[in-house]
């Protein structure tokens, strides 16, 4: 045999010549070098290789095996083929080779399918087809090529032997993928799960669920109808079938248009009925575990999927998850727990596990010994912690101890990851921080600001930033050194970890000792230079965070100052669209405006007519800071009446029809700032203003209470003093 070229040697398998040959599939696959271009004698004739372990399951022998293919290539290859599979698809159609995307449009793809994603974005996110050359095609390459004839063969005893050698390769390496992809076996590997062959469907099955691992070949079965044929599989009667297309689905389900398909055609619902056809028992038979656990894999990966998460709660899913998490297979566990983490993202779900009582079994799992059922847990806990009910939950079921000891596993950084979340959200309970703080949990998260990935520091940071509210953790910080490493990640650029940063930061200003210590590592000018970022949320974190700065610094005037165009910045964001850049920003102005050189420089920038411009808000918590901003900003010349030409002052004495006790305090602050002013006394009079105030002189708040008489005592000279001129 002369050697091939190059070239030639990646045609598929069927121009190969191969009329006459007598030796099993086995040995075939063994002298694929030879195929590759050496010179090699054909071994005896009579020569039987014994039966692979695989093909004993299907109740085939070695010889059987032997006689079958003799028989069925004895007449050559150029003569048709009469399979005896019955095929219930048509050949011309999806038999027919369907091209794997080009690397372009396989990501244009994938950015499309991502838009459906709800918790997590989708790991097919950039598909890359690696080009193999010929010369540098591995033997395992050619070796499949050589079987996939076999497999196209139609006979069902050659065919399932061609399965089991093919699954002798190692499918998870990507070379094998692809072989199996470019001589079209893929296809063929998709017709066979539609005939009435259940060992051929099986093997079929066991080499798709190994090979859609690769992401082009997920995409592939998805091309070819692979999906809608696995979910029509799941109302089988053999067990064995319906677990291997339950893991199958769970594979290729991981990108929007796969797991739109399994809704569309039923497969959530077929999913779900599986995890109701077993019963929860002490005792379960090995084929009962593995249908559960591949259903709730199925299920896993659908539910990455709002409308997936829907449809899961449709079809009765959420009191079988809440029953199968009372169970103790780790294997079961793992996927039914990440089922409910990736639902708990809805607030349907949030009650539902409330309501269910899971509450308390993701707290008993966080002691498992299986590190990624924690992780699973602490996430789900994560997630589900954003109600207040459920982080009472937590912690009445003993959760926060657990929750802090996980924090000593930190080389395990997504279980890290997860566990910071749930101590995260937590602590935003005040009962929770003070738990923490008998946990020593603080001083814990303290050492973990460092040389840590960046989802922890998120969380990390977002936990402290909780813990600052409460006066002895701020100390806590301050001993152990935690501040300097939180300013330093003031300059980072990932804008969910500078928000809860600002948040941090703002929080441990509250006490003077800090504040010092911010300013002198200049944290104050971080601040300031992020209300220049482009996120809202950054913008407002950090002008929430000057506000403590400013009211705890020494000299704080003096220090605003020394900001170049620092408070012209900050009065061109009351031009935002933002509402909680406004609120933050009014907020700001309220503190910043208390010293008059700074007050002066704003109101030379516009303070004035752009606070008026925001008066006819409705949000009670703008209009709060709104209303501060006004009172301190009334403080300068002219300004009050600059207020009242700007139409300021009708929309203030509205503010006082409020039920909030907080915007009635400020709002009257306001008005008796105002009221300094005679025109704005007859704007409020007009507005029934005086009726309001006077109900609000017998408040419990002093503040208020003085506020109010103060307003009320300007009118009522204002009204004597135009009696007196008119009647004399």
């Amino acid at each position: 045999m002369s050697k091939e070229p190059a070239h030639k040697k990646n045609q598929h398998v069927e121009s190969a010549e191969i009329s006459g040959q007598s030796q099993s599939l086995h040995n075939l696959t063994e002298k694929t070098e030879c195929e590759k271009g050496k010179t090699c004698s054909t071994g005896p004739t009579d020569q039987r290789s014994k039966p692979h372990m695989k093909w004993k399951s299907s109740g085939i022998s070695a010889s059987q095996s032997s006689d079958k293919v003799r028989k069925k290539y004895s007449e050559g290859e150029g003569k048709s083929r009469t399979g005896s599979l019955t095929a219930k698809k048509k050949a011309s159609g999806k038999s027919k080779s369907v091209k794997i995307q080009e690397t372009s449009k396989c990501k244009a793809s994938i950015s499309l399918e991502d838009s459906e994603s709800s918790s997590e974005t989708d790991e097919d996110e950039h598909p890359v087809r690696h080009q193999e050359g010929g010369s540098d095609l591995s033997a395992e390459y050619w070796g499949i090529q050589k079987l996939a004839k076999y497999v196209k063969g139609g006979d069902p005893t050659a065919t399932l032997i061609a399965l089991c050698s093919m699954r002798d390769f190692d499918l998870s390496e990507e070379t094998c993928q692809l072989a199996i992809k470019d001589t079209g076996c893929l296809e063929v590997l998709i017709n066979l799960l539609d005939t009435e062959e259940i060992k051929c469907q099986i093997g079929s099955l066991k080499i798709l669920k190994e090979i859609s691992q690769n992401i082009l070949i997920r995409h592939a079965i998805a091309d070819l109808g692979g999906l809608e044929i696995m979910v029509k599989i799941l109302d089988s009667t053999d067990t064995d079938l319906k677990c291997l297309a339950a893991e199958t689905i769970a594979n290729v389900a991981r990108f929007k248009r796969a797991r739109k398909t399994v809704r569309k055609h039923g497969g959530i619902k077929k999913l779900v009925e599986l995890l109701e056809s077993i019963s929860v028992a002490s005792s379960y038979q090995a084929k009962d575990t593995e249908t559960v656990r591949c259903a709730a894999l199925a299920l896993w990966s659908c539910s990455k999927s709002i409308k997936n998460k829907k449809a899961i709660r449709k079809a009765g899913g959420i009191p079988l998850l809440a029953r199968w998490l009372k169970c103790s297979h780790a294997n079961i566990l793992i996927p039914i727990v990440g089922t409910l983490q990736e639902c708990a993202s809805e607030p349907s779900y949030r009650l539902a596990i409330r309501t269910e009582g899971m509450i308390e079994t993701l707290v008993k799992n966080l002691s498992s010994e299986h590190e990624e059922l924690q992780m699973h847990c602490a996430s789900a806990i994560h997630k589900c912690a954003e109600d207040e009910e459920i982080r009472d939950l937590v912690r009445k079921h003993e959760g926060l101890q657990p929750l802090s000891a996980l924090l000593d596993k930190s080389e395990n950084k997504q279980l890290l990851a997860a566990v910071t979340g749930a101590i995260w959200k937590c602590a935003m309970s005040r009962e929770n921080v003070l738990k923490f703080q008998e946990y020593k949990t603080v001083e814990t998260l303290v050492t973990l600001l460092t040389d840590q990935p960046e989802e922890v520091l998120i969380n990390v940071i977002g936990a402290l930033a909780e813990c600052c509210q409460e006066e002895e953790n701020r100390g806590t910080i301050r001993r152990l050194g935690g501040i300097a490493p939180m300013v330093a990640l003031l300059t980072s650029t990932n804008p969910a970890l500078l928000v809860n940063v600002n948040k941090a930061v703002g929080g441990c200003a509250m006490d003077p000792e800090n504040m010092a210590i911010i300013d002198s590592l200049d944290g104050v000018r971080l601040i300031w230079s992020l209300l220049k970022n482009p996120n809202p949320e950054v913008q407002a974190s950090a002008a929430w965070a000057l506000c403590p700065c400013v009211e705890n610094a020494q000299n704080s005037g003096e220090m605003v100052r020394s900001f170049v165009a620092g408070l012209e910045l900050l009065v061109n964001l009351l031009k935002s669209k933002d509402k909680e850049v406004l609120t933050s920003i009014c907020a700001a102005i309220a503190n910043i405006a208390k010293d008059e050189e700074n007050l002066a420089v704003m109101t030379d920038h516009g303070v004035v007519p752009l606070l008026s411009k925001l008066a006819n808000t409705n949000n009670n918590k703008l209009r709060r800071h709104l209303a501060e901003a006004i009172a301190h900003c009334c403080m300068w010349g002219s300004n009050r009446v600059a207020f009242g030409e700007a139409k300021a002052v009708a929309p203030l004495a509205r503010y006082l029809k409020s039920k909030d006790p907080l915007v009635h305090r400020a709002t009257a602050q306001a008005l008796y700032q105002l009221s300094e002013d005679p025109n704005n006394c007859v704007t409020m009079h007009e507005n029934g203003v005086v009726k309001l105030l006077l109900a609000m002189v017998g408040s419990t708040d002093d503040i208020l209470q003085e506020a109010a008489a103060g307003c009320i005592a300007n009118i009522r000279r204002l009204a004597l003093a135009t009696e007196k001129a008119k009647y004399g």
